[in-house]
This record gives C-alpha cells, structure tokens and sequence, in this order.
C-alpha cells in the first residue's frame, strides 16, 4: 500500500486535490474530518474541551463553535497545545482504524494539514503538497470562507511557511492558476507516479532510467531528496541503519551527474541486512532488495561484498548501497565523495571524463563500467587524500 501524505496551508486548495484524488481512485482518510468526529456530541474530547475553554466555544445547541475556538488557539500558543493534547490522542486512534480498513492494494491518501509542523514526513512513502501564494491565500479565506483579515493572518501564521514546506516536498503542486489546471496535474500525478509507484511497491520492483545515458546539470534539489529519502530509510530501520549517507555524484555540489540518487547504508554486518526483518521493512518502506548480493570491483581484483536496493519511486529513482561501516568499499564511497567535494581539478577531471562517454552513445550499464579504469587511476589520490 502506497502511502501519500497531503498537505498545504489553510487556503491552498488541498481539500481540492484530497476530491480529485478520491474520484481517480485513493482511499482518503481527511484529518480534518476525523478531528470533527471526534468532538461530536457525546465523545469524550468535547467534555474536556468545555472543562478546559468554558462556554464560549459552544454553540447555543451545545456543539463546538469552531471559528469561536480557532480565535482563541491560533493566538495563543498554550491553549493551541492544550487543544492538541486533548484531540490528537481520539484523532490518532480513530486514523489508525481507517488505515488499518484501507484494501492491501490501495493508494492511501492521507489529507493532513500538519505534516510539516508535526515533521511527519517519514510517515509516507510521498509527500504531496499543495502550493500557493500566502497572499492569495489570505485573499481566499476572507472571500470565501467569510473570515476577518486579522483571523486570516492568524491561520495563517500558525502554519509552517513556503520554505519549509518545500523542503518536505516530494511533490510541489502549484495551486496559483485554475481550478481545471489543478485537477489535470493531479491526473497526470496520478498516472506518471503513484500509480506505477504503487504497483512497483506491491510487487518489489525497483524504478529505473532508460539504458541510454543522459547527464543532467547540477540540480538544487538532489541534496533535499537525498535527505528526505535518508530520514525515511533511519525510520525504516531504526538503530539496524548505523550510517546512512548521500554520496556518488549527486553528493558533489557542481558535478553533471545522471539523475540518480546514491546512498550509502551502513550497517554492522551484511548478515544483519540479510535478515528477513531488515529487508521487509526497507522493502515497506519503497526500498525493495535488488538480487541477492552484490559487490564492487577492488583496483587489485578483489570484490567488496555489498548488498544492494532500489526505490520502488519511478518520480525518484535512487540506489542504496548497503555496506558494512568501515569496510574497503564503505571507506572509498565516502572517500571519493569527500575527494570530489574538496578537489575543483578532480571535479573538472571527472566531469570532462563522464561528457566524453556521453558522446560516444554508451549504455548506462556501460557508462559504469567504462569508469573503472579511471576510478583504478586516481586510487591513490583518493585514498591519500584527507578531508579538511
């Protein structure tokens, strides 16, 4: 089961995108929703709700009056923690239920409004969320949901902003044009990735480029990738991932690079990444095994055992490499990353070497091998050389 988290700042249209998603097919479960059922009448969050606010947050027929308490929580800072410490015990009760309900085969949506505050995103395979302009979505709120300026800007101010947003993002859907616009990106989403990512997840089948080679430009964004996909490995396996580092091209700032994310899993033993725990649980989490075993190629012949699993993600493709922590192959990953890193004349050497196999129309699986010499050549400059 797919897991797409959703979220957005109040005004953005993601209740939208929740609809959309629901009619091409996801099971949503709206945290919002569950929040109301909660405090109905009769359950036992509404009487501490009255015990701790008073009268004023209920209507005259003794239900809450939302837009009463959000002016006193989104002020105020204490009683925002209050009300969550009284909700949020009923609420996550009731979402487990609905996940647990959720068919095996299923794209799970779960419509949160507080992924980034709550730094959740290791909780879903995807982050998906819907972008718009605070200024917009000031302007929204007081049209059409009839609220002041001030308590606009209050909402709003309670939430996370654009920036960290962004960095919780796997997916960044701009609601700054029409409705229509929306929902066709949300079909295209659909069909361009959680579907096939599903499908990949339920049969642990890893996404992969095309055979033949392209490089792209240094890109902004793979660092962040990186680190998300790194924080959903760390939750996947707990202290069984003793390192997990971004390494390989895309670690190195400035360097063309095919557009694949390397990571380096450390672990204490390979025998340790053999046990069924360990290879289930990254499997879960969209990082299936690839093969049994696997190894890299030592300058005097030797083989550097690894293991080795991919990302079920077709939107992200990205290889883990699963090493033992201060063995010969784990050692030179970080070594000619940190080389690379440090070195603008290896950087440029590398760079030249990899548009030079680009043009001669090579494979991806030749492209590899074609490197070996060159990383045999600059062995001694690697392993000699000594970060900062």
């Amino acid at each position: 089961m797919l897991r797409v988290g959703l979220t957005g700042g109040i005004g953005s249209g993601k209740s939208t995108v929740a609809r959309a998603l629901a009619d091409l097919g996801a099971v949503v479960v709206d945290a919002d929703a569950v929040a109301r059922e909660v405090v109905e009448p009769g359950m036992p969050a509404l009487t501490a709700i009255r015990e701790r606010y008073g009268d004023a947050v209920f209507t005259a027929d003794g239900g809450l009056d939302r837009p009463a308490l959000g002016r006193v929580v989104f002020s105020d800072p204490s009683a925002l923690a209050d009300l969550e410490g009284i909700t949020h015990p009923a609420i996550w009760r009731r979402t487990a239920e609905l996940f647990e309900a959720a068919p095996d085969d299923a794209v799970l949506v779960h419509d949160m409004p507080l992924i980034v505050e709550k730094d959740m995103g290791t909780d879903y395979h995807l982050v998906v969320v819907v972008g718009v302009d605070a200024g917009e979505r000031l302007a929204r709120l007081v049209r059409d949901r009839g609220m002041t300026p001030d308590d606009a800007r209050a909402r709003i101010g309670a939430q996370a902003d654009d920036d960290a947003r962004r960095a919780a993002a796997d997916i960044w859907l701009d609601n700054d044009g029409t409705r229509d616009h929306l929902q066709a990106e949300v079909r295209r989403l659909w069909a361009e990735r959680l579907e096939p990512f599903n499908e990949n997840l339920l049969h642990g089948i890893r996404a992969r480029r095309p055979d033949v080679l392209t490089l792209s430009e240094p890109r902004d964004e793979w660092p962040a990738e990186a680190a998300r996909l790194i924080a959903r490995i760390q939750h996947a396996l707990g202290e069984r991932a003793v390192t997990v580092d971004h390494v390989g091209s895309t670690a190195v700032p400035g360097l063309v690079a095919k557009d694949v994310i390397d990571l380096q899993l450390g672990v204490r033993t390979l025998a340790d990444a053999d046990t069924p725990e360990f290879v289930e649980a990254l499997g879960r989490s969209g990082f299936p095994r690839v093969g049994g075993s696997a190894r890299d190629n030592a300058k005097d012949g030797s083989e550097w055992p690894k293991r080795f699993h991919g990302s079920a993600d077709p939107g992200r493709v990205a290889h883990v490499h699963v090493r033992e922590v201060d063995g010969p192959g784990y050692r030179w990953a970080l070594g000619f990353r940190d080389w690379l890193r440090a070195d603008a004349g290896a950087r440029e050497e590398y760079a030249a070497l990899k548009l030079e196999l680009l043009a001669q129309g090579l494979t991806t699986e030749h492209y590899s091998d074609a490197k070996e010499l060159w990383f045999d050549s600059v062995h001694e400059r690697v392993t000699g050389h000594s970060p900062g």
